[in-house]
């Protein structure tokens, strides 16, 4: 069920109150009125009146309890202006707007208030928090081809250098008997012709 309340012509700008009136929507009545109590506005006496008002209203004519109910909307309407002048140099005269304004309060026991808030134990340890997960490793860079191919080809290279040393070396063996029986032959001449030399002498 909902119940209104209205406070017309309140001599303040609708600017001004709509700050206060913002601050208290949807808010249980005894918080609003906490609230209320406590901003240091004129805007904030004013609602705090109406809002007085409709609680009133609620417990006296509708037979409800205050504690069940809820700020369904707070509005500020724009009532008429003062006008009045303010006298200025040279006989001119300046305009003045004294603006009021219509506060409207509208409660409601049909919404359901949040339930407070508990409060966390300072001494009760916060629980930790998880570990991330370990981050994918990153995909491995492809091999080289180029670089495999260098590699074989440089063992092939090598395997055949030590084939060549291998199957070369009893040639060079040879090569230098031939040259030892080449170099040996001269000598065994000379000293067959050095004897017949003597005996012709």
């Amino acid at each position: 069920m909902e119940v209104r309340s209205v406070y017309k012509y309140a001599r303040i700008s609708p600017l001004k109150a709509r700050d206060v009136a913002r601050e208290i929507q949807g808010m249980p009545v005894s918080a609003a009125l906490d609230t209320l109590q406590y901003t240091p506005k004129k805007s904030a006496v004013l609602i705090e009146k109406t809002l007085k008002s409709a609680i009133a209203n609620a417990e006296n004519n509708h037979d409800l309890d205050s504690e069940s109910l809820v700020i369904r909307s707070a509005m500020v309407g724009e009532g008429p202006s003062f006008r009045r002048f303010k006298p200025r140099a040279r006989g001119s005269a300046s305009p003045i707007q004294k603006r009021t304004a219509h506060i409207t309060i509208i409660l409601s026991d049909e919404i359901e208030l949040p339930e407070p808030k508990q409060k966390r134990n300072k001494n009760k340890p916060r629980p930790k928090a998880r570990p991330k997960a370990a981050a994918a490793p990153a995909d491995e860079p492809e091999p080289d081809t180029d670089a495999d191919s260098e590699v074989v080809t440089d063992e092939v290279a090598v395997d055949s250098a030590e084939a060549t040393t291998d199957t070369g070396a009893p040639a060079a063996a040879e090569e230098v008997d031939v040259d030892a029986e080449a170099t040996a032959e001269p000598e065994a001449t000379s000293d067959d012709e050095q004897p017949k030399d003597s005996d012709k002498a």
